[in-house]
């Protein structure tokens, strides 16, 4: 099975596992996905994540995070930039997702940030995914 679009995997193995309400999913690692996982736990999107297993079977496992009634902390995560359809965008023109209540995840030349973090550095890029 090839996968053409590993980002948007990781984004849709979250958003399944997120419904069903469940503590952790696994993927296969990447270290785009780590350092996308990475930004979203600086912004408490989820808990934490680790890396287990060697090459080439390493895996990526993502500890979900939920509110004190069990309600979810990613309302939604979806893909923005695609393998066939790039999105880029420049510091000034960065969307602000849910009036600030929930963040752009963006490819830079410093690495994979936050939106807030983008700006913060005064640096634009690819807009990989949004979360709120």
């Amino acid at each position: 099975m090839s996968m053409t679009d590993p980002v948007a995997d990781l984004l849709t193995r979250i958003r399944n596992v997120n419904v069903l309400g469940r503590k952790s999913v696994k993927a296969p690692f990447s270290r785009i996905k780590e350092q996308i996982l990475s930004t979203l736990k600086r912004e408490g999107f989820i808990e934490d994540y680790r890396i287990e297993g060697d090459i080439p079977s390493k895996e990526l496992v993502v500890d979900l995070k939920y509110g004190p009634e069990g309600e979810t902390v990613i309302r939604r995560i979806d893909r923005v930039s695609r393998p066939g359809c790039r999105v880029y965008s420049t510091v000034a023109d960065l969307p602000v997702v849910r009036d600030g209540q929930g963040i752009m995840v963006i490819s830079t030349s410093h690495g994979i940030l936050s939106d807030n973090e983008a700006r913060q550095q005064n640096v634009g890029g690819e807009l990989i995914c949004r979360v709120y």
